[in-house]
């Protein structure tokens, strides 16, 4: 990276990396594997940026530290190459500047933090060439007193490292779709110039890390509360923009409210020291502050205008599984290219194609990340099933001009049955032989071709049991998971999967005549919004009363509860102090 920066003109001042640059986000018990010390990172980083000839600069990089044998999500500020030309000061020589740790660690939702790194205790400003900063490394940026105190502490320009998943659909003030974690984020951000009269530049990590998809949409945001830089979604970008730390002056004249906390805090701070006694009197704990001690410039330091490297909108109510189809097919295909070849390894993928819609759209999704050349569609019949299924299977085949094989599994199937006793008695287990029969199948021609399997299964099906153990939902990769079947028939039009699809029943055609929803009893449209409700924690009645009988709600709930094991991994008594999984904890692509 260091080597690309080099060839940038003019040079630059001061690259921000995201959260955790070096290693990746989610790395859990590996944590101990990669984190090393600030002196460590500081050298490489000086050895690459000798390497690349590069001019000098400031560099921000984000990492997981050891410091007195602790771990922390930490983030070095350090100087590289010469002193630049514009400074004689020894604050523009090579050297470690500041060392910010990570103050408030996430440990709800996808996130576990506080289990594997330190909590850092203390928040600081500190002088550079460019003037004065502080760090702030993602949701230390959540909580505003972060950014109360580092304003006090003179900080002119926050630099905010992050590594926060996309989660959710949201819309921006301008009507624009996006992640809804973005969409809050920037909102945060915006405040957090607006409200300190300072510049906050915002480096997002980009990538997948476990099926967690890092969004970038690095910004700047000025003292204003303006984003005037914002990075691309789902792409790696190196971002410039020249800030002027005179704009502070302007925004703190505008809207002086920082000046007014500066005159009030040492009040607010004593009446903070007061606790009622419980006998009508005030005890007082003495609270000092004293913004000469603490850092605090009520008038900014000018210098240069400075040159800053950044690398790196929600659903209606009305329809709670509504989604920006555009933003959900970027989001997929970008998922497809980082797991399939930039951490897997592979450059082909293979689909098992049945005619379907679910195996259609992961089939034109595929074609769109890895290129028709690289994605195998595979039809896999049984002699009972649907001539139509092997017709549509084909057709999105010939429409995305991608290789193919058919592989009949009923010499397979059949020859197991008969061998162990004839199973054409029991329509379950003789479809549970054939869906791992097809397993089998693509795993063994995943080998042949060097090509990844990708899956198919939807959301819908996962929440509610709908597949075989081992089988359906085995591939490595699955792009549809988190996608209900209304959902999935939505993106899959966008995307041009052909209408005679679309409008065909869902079926497993693992039995003649047999569709999903009638196994069901109950349609995609209402089991879809049932799910939706009851995996964020509606109780039963509450979910009747959107709409839907206590018939209804009570098959999906049955259904969903009493198949969580097919959604774990085998269970293991847990005997010893490093159980895999519990104890020896790392993620799949570390």
């Amino acid at each position: 990276m260091l080597a690309q920066l080099a060839k940038l003109e003019p040079a630059v001042d001061l690259v921000v990396f995201p959260e955790t640059a070096t290693s990746g986000y989610f790395v859990e018990g590996g944590v101990r594997d990669v984190a090393v010390t600030a002196g460590t990172l500081f050298r490489d980083l000086g050895l690459q940026h000798e390497a690349a000839q590069a001019p000098p600069m400031d560099v921000a990089v984000g990492f997981y530290e050891v410091f007195q044998n602790r771990f922390y999500n930490s983030c070095l500020y350090a100087s590289l190459g010469n002193a630049s030309p514009r400074s004689a000061s020894p604050r523009g020589t090579p050297g470690i500047r500041h060392i910010h740790r990570k103050l408030f660690l996430p440990t709800y939702g996808v996130f576990d933090e506080e289990r594997f790194v330190e909590r850092g205790r203390e928040l600081h400003a500190f002088d550079t060439r460019l003037g004065r900063a502080a760090i702030l490394i993602c949701e230390d940026a959540w909580h505003s007193i972060a950014g109360t105190i580092a304003a006090l502490e003179g900080a002119q320009l926050i630099l905010v490292p992050s590594a926060s998943p996309a989660r959710g659909t949201g819309m921006d003030e301008e009507g624009v779709r996006l992640p809804a974690s973005v969409v809050r984020w920037e909102r945060i951000l915006r405040n957090l110039a607006e409200e300190h009269g300072v510049y906050v530049a915002y480096a997002s990590l980009v990538g997948f890390e476990g099926g967690k998809g890092f969004p970038g949409g690095s910004v700047v945001v000025s003292p204003g509360g303006q984003i005037v830089l914002r990075g691309p979604l789902f792409e790696e970008a190196v971002l410039t923009y020249d800030i002027d730390l005179d704009e502070l002056t302007r925004a703190r004249a505008d809207a002086p409210l920082l000046a007014d906390l500066e005159v009030n805090l040492p009040h607010l701070v004593k009446s903070l020291g007061m606790r009622d006694a419980g006998s009508g009197k005030r005890k007082r704990r003495l609270v000092k502050f004293d913004p000469a001690v603490n850092g605090s410039h009520a008038s900014p330091i000018s210098h240069p205008a400075s040159r800053i490297h950044v690398i790196g909108k929600g659903v209606d109510e009305g329809d709670p599984l509504a989604m920006d189809c555009e933003l959900a097919r970027r989001w997929l295909v970008s998922f497809l290219k980082d797991e399939v070849v930039r951490r897997r390894g592979f450059t082909r993928g293979i689909v098992g194609v049945s005619g379907g819609v679910d195996s259609s759209l992961t089939a034109f999704l595929a074609v769109e990340a890895l290129g028709k050349e690289n994605v195998i569609g595979v039809r896999m019949p049984y002699k009972t099933s649907s001539p139509e299924s092997l017709e549509h299977a084909q057709l999105v085949i010939d429409q995305l001009g991608i290789q193919s094989r058919t592989i009949d599994i009923t010499p397979a199937v059949d020859g197991y049955l008969r061998q162990v006793g004839d199973g054409g008695g029991d329509p379950t287990r003789r479809g549970n032989v054939m869906a791992r029969e097809r397993m089998i199948v693509l795993f063994d021609l995943s080998a042949m071709h060097k090509a990844l399997p990708i899956g198919t299964s939807n959301k819908s099906e996962r929440l509610l049991g709908y597949f075989t153990w081992h089988a359906d939902d085995t591939p490595p990769v699955n792009p549809l998971g988190d996608l209900f079947k209304t959902q999935v028939r939505a993106l899959a039009r966008h995307v041009g999967v052909p209408e005679v699809i679309l409008a065909k029943p869902p079926t497993p055609d693992l039995v003649p005549g047999q569709t999903t929803e009638g196994d069901y009893g109950i349609s995609y449209d209402k089991v879809d919004r049932i799910l939706y409700y009851l995996i964020r924690g509606m109780k039963a009645e509450e979910v009747v009363a959107h709409g839907f009988t206590s018939d209804e709600v009570a098959k999906v709930q049955g259904r969903l509860e009493s198949t969580h094991w097919k959604r774990r991994l085998p269970t293991v008594a847990v005997m010893s102090q490093t159980a895999i999984g519990e104890f020896y904890l790392r993620p799949v692509d570390n």
